[in-house]
This record gives structure tokens, C-alpha cells and sequence, in this order.
């Protein structure tokens, strides 16, 4: 028989699949022994971190951007063996939280049942049946999310810490990392800031506070909600009077008695703390309130530039020499919106407010670049001229030295010019031109959000944030693209798994030839501007930016930029108050903004901004803005396509014999044609 035919024999006679059931069935047998492939390296990589635990544990470490650790995310913590606990506290936290601790494998079905009959009763959920063994299984391995896979893990991983660890060592581990409010982990580290004393020394009332702060920890914090916090001591003193841990007498007794707490939580973070504890918070809110061992939170800050941020803070505010002033810097790759640098106030022990990150202010004349940039966007180029401006009303508070003695404010100018001098007239006249909606528009598109639909607006009058600015600011130097500031790039697991993935986000605002005519007009600012000061201060780098001041000289701002990083600064105090004579951004903010450029010019090299496609190279005379004669001072004006290009010759400066002839005949063109208009128009 031949091959073939032997083939042919073979199909005929073997069973022809049913294809539909087979490749079910198929299917089935794969994702089974996927799934227990899966979950055996789940068990397998779990049980060798459960083995670990018993040589202590580790601590969830936060990486700078250069990828070296910086800090873990209990500095204060403190661990202590279970005999080092007051057995106050012992009894009050398994009263309250898992009165059957010692008598369950991990999972207690009784406690399971019992809360979910009086969860149906109440018709919500007011009591939950995790025990204390699955609580430090979500604590240590888990993140906080609620839904039913996690909760199925919780329970697996319960059972096999009771398996490798006795019931001691489980309540140990348990003591020493439950959270507690106030950015405290342990019994022992929350001892000593709330009644600065030991864990082992704490009495009945004070073990009590302690114990029932597991339940809610922020809710409950005793610097912000003692009463709520004594009254849930008061639950644990009777849940340890039923089960018989304490008498009645002890119970009347404990709540008779006075608790004294510490008026504050007591930071330690005197270098970085506002940093820190930004930090912290972003990972609590994305992971819960859990404290999981050997994680490691990838962060995007430099901690070369933020030492840098907190020098040129802590210089400028002291060569200022105005008690309770407060600053906030911060500092961000345009390219990324990776935040580099946050310093959020004076001194993060005496005042932890962040200012840089919550305190919402006016950012004055730090809000024109986007009025200039949405005209820009509408077809306006840097030499288009606003005229009449003597009929603007635009508030008293200028932030330009007028030209001459009389103190007369010029009845037209360029944008680039306007923009140089911050006048208010010229921002104001710009917003009237193009329509607050298109200035809202790109505000809004960078970052700026709710801001008032007013004629001030221009001026500055909406509200943000140092880091909503400076962020915003991107958009200059990065081609016309919003970036969304990222602190945190990923959160790694302690098996080096991504529990937390964070992307880039970037979205155009502006077209690169009007984000480009708007960096030039910014850097003019820097160069003979309103902050041309930096200059003489030292700064040398190609560099952009604009100040900011608000009615009465209650906030000064500088946000401004390089190749590769743009940097806010905002000065003020907590309850706006008028800062100084005088105290303009130029001479406020500006000075700190430039020691820290000063200082990172090593760390964060700053290049020559490379001109876009789609861009006209243009010499024009910089004091007329119009085409140079032999004598102009001259620069390069940059128009994208549509954009009026000059074409009159400078009339400020003496020109060639055929410059002069030239703009004779032009003027004499011209006078005739003003005079032919206004026959016609007779």
C-alpha cells in the first residue's frame, strides 16, 4: 500500500471531530492547566514571601528618577516584638477587630456569617468579617481594591500565613504594620507620636484610641477628629468588657479618664518633606492605606534637582527676610510632564500645608503667554500691532517702567512688545480682540481649568495652582503639547510585578509654528523684558519665561523654562496679604527661580531651541518692529504661514541715500491714499 493511500485509509477510518464540541473542549483543557500552571507560580511566589516574614520584614521603597532608592514610605517606623506591646493593646485590638484570632485556621466562617446577617439586617455593610490574619494578607501583598478576585486572594494567602507562621508571629507582624492616620504604621511609631511614650507603656483608655483607629484611620485621626475618635474607644472598651478582656469597673474607669495626645503628628521630614509626603499620599490614594513589604514605587523626581529646588527656596525666602512669607517651586520636564522638583513652603514641620500642589491663587500677569499664544493660534502673528490702547482700563498695577518722564502709556504697540513690557492694556485689548472663548480654550487645553469668563481674565484674575501653571508652561517650549504632571511612574509588586502603570499623557494645544513664535516672545521677556534681571543675576542659558503680579502685590510669580525644564515659582503668604512695597515677580519670585536654573544647569543641560518647519525667517528693526534700514538694530521675526509680513521701512532710524528715497516715495504713497479714502468716503 502506498503512502498516499495509506493516509486515505487512516482518515476514513478515524473519527471525524465534531468540530464545534472538540475545540471547546479544547479550549477548556488549555485554560485549566493555564490556570493551574498560574496558580501554582501564584502559591509557589507567594509561599517563598510568606517564608521570608519570618527574618522580619522589609519596607516599600520610593526610587528617584535616576533609578537609585531614596526613601521608604515609613521613615518613622518602629518594630517591636509582640512582648514589647502593652497587652492593653493586645486585648483591645483583637476585642474590636477579630475576637476569634486564636481560634480560627486564617478565615473565620462564624465572623463571616455573623457580618453578613447584620449587613443584611442594616441593609448596608457596617461590619466586616476579614480577620486580623486577612487583613495583614491585603496589608503585606495586596493592594486595596474591592472586588471578589482579591478578596479570594486575601483568603487563600490567610491560610497560608496561619500555615507557616504562629498565631504570635502573625499578631506581631500585624502590630507592627496596620495604619494608623497621620502617615504612621505600628503601634509602637503611633505611641510615640500621639502620647510620646513606648507601645509597652500605654494604658487601658490610650490602648483603646489606638485599637480603634484600624477601622478608619483617616476619618479617625486624633489631630483632626479626636471626638470621633474617643467615641470609637469607647466600642473597643465595651467589645473588651463583652469578651471578657476587662471588667466593668476597668471599663468606667478608662472612661472616666483624660486622654493627652500631642497637638500634632510631629513630622520628622526636615529635608524633602513636602516631597515625601506628596509622594506618599499619591500612593496611598492609587494602592489604599496598606503598608505591603518590598514594593518599590518608580518616581520621576531627581533628588540631585529637588535638593537644588529646597536651596534656592530656603536662599530666596531668607535674603527676603519677611517672616511667615511662604514660596513653593516646581520643576518639570516639558517633554514628559515628569515632575522633577516640588517644594511646598518654608518649612514642612511647622507648616505642611503644600502649598505647592493645593494652594489656589491668582496668577496675574503669569496668565498672558496664553492670551498672546490663542491669538497666535488665530492667525495674529508676533508684529501684529494693538492700537488705541490709552482707552483700555486695565487696573493700576503695571509691571513696566513707562517710557517717559509723563509717565504716558504708548497708545500701540506689537504683541512681541506688549508682551516684553506686561502691559496690562495690551493683554486686555488682545482678549477683546480674539474672544475670551479662544483664550479659555487654550487655558484650558494646558491644564487651566474653571477659570471665570471675565474681562479681566487676561489680567490673571482665575485661580490655580503652582503646579496647574508651571505644567501649563509646557506647551512653550515643547512644541504646543499639554502634559499631565506625573509624580509616579510605575508601583512594582514585591515579585517585580507592575501593580500600578502610569503613562505618559500628551495632547496639542497649539500648532508648533504658534507655539514656537510664542517661545520667542517669552524669551524676549527673559532677555530685555520684565526679567531681564535674571540675566544680570548669572543665568546664562537660553531660556524663557514671564512674571507675575497680582492687585496689591499679594503674590509674586516667575514660571519659566529652558530646553529641558520649566520651572514655577509662586511667593506669598497663607492669608493673602500685600507681600512689600513694590513687590513685584520680578523681584520676588524671579531671583529663586534663577538660583535654581543656576543651579541645575549641570543636572538638566539646557540646548538652543530648534526652529520648527513651516516658519519664515524675517530680519526686521527690533525698536519699529518694520523692515531695517542701514542704521536699525536688528533681529530675526519668525511668521508661519497667513501671517502679515511688514513690508514699510523702519521710520525711527537713518537709512541708506536710497533707504531715504524709498521711504519718502512710501509716505508720500501712503498720505495720498488716506487722502483718496477719505474723498471717496465723503
Amino acid at each position: 500500500m502506498g503512502l498516499r493511500a495509506f493516509a486515505d485509509s487512516v482518515r476514513r477510518e478515524w473519527p471525524r471531530p465534531r468540530k464545534l464540541q472538540d475545540g471547546l473542549a479544547i479550549l477548556l483543557i488549555t485554560a485549566v492547566a493555564a490556570g493551574g500552571l498560574t496558580a501554582e507560580w501564584w502559591l509557589g511566589r507567594h509561599y517563598v514571601s510568606i517564608w521570608r516574614l519570618t527574618r522580619g520584614v522589609g519596607d516599600t521603597m520610593f526610587y528617584g528618577g535616576d533609578g537609585r532608592p531614596w526613601f521608604p514610605l515609613d521613615e518613622a517606623r518602629r518594630d517591636v516584638s509582640l512582648d514589647q506591646v502593652s497587652p492593653f493593646v493586645v486585648k483591645a485590638v483583637i476585642a474590636v477587630e477579630d475576637h476569634r484570632f486564636y481560634h480560627h485556621p486564617g478565615i473565620d466562617p462564624v465572623g463571616l456569617a455573623r457580618a453578613s446577617v447584620r449587613n443584611l439586617r442594616r441593609g448596608g455593610v457596617v461590619q466586616g468579617g476579614s480577620t486580623l490574619t486577612q487583613q495583614l494578607a491585603r496589608t503585606l501583598f495586596l493592594s486595596n481594591e474591592r472586588t471578589w478576585a482579591r478578596k479570594g486572594k486575601e483568603a487563600v494567602l490567610a491560610l497560608m500565613l496561619e500555615q507557616v507562621l504562629t498565631k504570635d508571629q502573625i499578631l506581631e507582624l500585624y502590630l507592627n504594620r496596620i495604619y494608623l492616620s497621620g502617615g504612621v504604621y505600628g503601634v509602637e511609631a503611633m505611641s510615640k507620636k500621639l502620647f510620646v511614650k513606648r507601645a509597652r507603656d500605654l494604658t487601658l483608655p490610650e490602648a483603646a484610641l489606638v485599637a480603634g483607629l484600624i477601622r478608619a484611620p483617616s476619618a479617625l485621626s486624633p489631630w483632626s477628629n479626636l471626638d470621633g475618635a474617643l467615641q470609637r474607644s469607647r466600642t473597643v472598651l465595651e467589645r473588651m468588657r463583652e469578651q471578657g478582656f476587662i471588667s466593668a469597673e476597668d471599663e468606667r474607669t478608662a472612661l472616666g479618664a483624660h486622654v493627652r495626645i500631642t497637638s500634632s503628628p510631629g513630622l520628622a521630614d526636615t529635608r524633602s518633606g513636602y516631597v515625601k509626603e506628596y509622594l506618599r499620599q499619591l500612593f496611598r490614594d492609587q494602592m489604599g492605606g496598606d503598608h505591603p513589604p518590598d514594593w518599590q514605587v518608580r518616581t520621576t523626581f531627581l533628588p540631585e534637582v529637588q535638593a537644588a529646588a529646597e536651596q534656592a527656596v530656603a536662599g530666596g525666602l531668607r535674603r527676603l527676610g519677611i517672616p511667615d512669607l511662604q514660596a513653593a517651586l516646581v520643576a518639570i520636564d516639558p517633554a514628559t510632564g515628569d515632575t522633577l522638583a516640588l517644594v511646598g513652603g518654608r518649612d514642612f514641620n511647622t507648616a505642611p500645608f503644600n502649598r505647592a500642589v493645593r494652594s489656589r491663587r491668582q496668577p496675574g500677569s503669569a496668565f498672558k503667554p496664553f492670551v498672546y499664544a490663542a491669538a497666535l493660534e488665530r492667525g495674529l502673528s508676533p508684529v501684529t500691532v494693538l492700537s488705541d490702547l490709552s482707552s483700555i482700563s486695565a487696573g493700576a498695577y503695571q509691571e513696566w517702567a513707562p517710557r517717559n518722564a509723563e509717565g504716558d502709556a504708548p497708545d500701540s504697540q506689537t504683541l512681541r512688545e506688549a508682551l516684553l513690557e506686561s502691559n496690562n492694556q495690551a493683554a486686555v485689548a488682545l482678549q477683546q480682540r480674539i474672544g475670551s472663548g479662544s483664550v479659555l480654550k487654550v487655558a484650558e487645553g494646558a491644564g487651566l481649568h474653571d477659570l471665570p469668563n471675565v474681562p479681566s481674565l487676561a489680567l490673571g484674575t482665575g485661580l490655580v495652582t503652582p503646579l496647574e501653571l508651571t505644567a501649563a508652561y509646557a506647551i512653550f517650549p515643547n512644541g504646543g503639547y499639554a502634559v499631565k504632571p506625573r509624580a509616579i511612574v510605575r508601583i512594582l509588586d514585591d515579585g517585580g510585578a507592575t501593580a500600578y502603570e502610569n503613562p505618559l499623557e500628551l495632547r496639542r494645544v497649539l500648532s508648533e509654528p504658534a507655539a514656537f513664535q510664542a517661545l520667542t516672545m517669552l524669551r524676549d521677556v527673559v532677555d530685555m523684558g520684565t526679567a531681564a534681571s535674571a540675566r544680570s543675576m548669572g543665568l546664562r542659558m537660553p531660556a524663557g519665561g514671564k512674571t507675575g503680579t497680582t492687585d496689591e502685590f499679594k503674590d509674586a510669580w516667575f514660571v519659566g523654562f529652558s530646553t529641558s525644564v520649566v520651572a514655577g515659582v509662586w511667593v506669598g503668604f497663607d492669608q493673602p496679604a500685600p507681600i512689600g512695597r513694590e513687590a513685584y515677580g520680578a523681584r520676588i519670585a524671579l531671583p529663586i527661580w534663577t538660583e535654581f536654573m543656576r543651579r541645575t544647569a549641570r543636572a538638566l543641560p539646557a540646548s538652543e531651541f530648534q526652529v520648527p518647519a513651516g516658519l519664515r525667517e524675517v530680519e526686521l528693526c527690533r525698536v519699529s518692529y518694520l523692515r531695517p534700514v542701514e542704521s536699525c538694530p536688528t533681529y530675526v521675526e519668525y511668521f508661519k504661514e497667513g501671517d502679515d509680513v511688514p513690508s514699510r521701512l523702519c521710520p525711527i532710524h537713518r537709512g541708506s541715500f536710497k533707504q531715504e528715497a524709498r521711504r519718502a516715495v512710501n509716505d508720500l504713497l501712503s498720505s495720498l491714499g488716506r487722502k483718496l479714502r477719505g474723498i471717496f468716503k465723503w
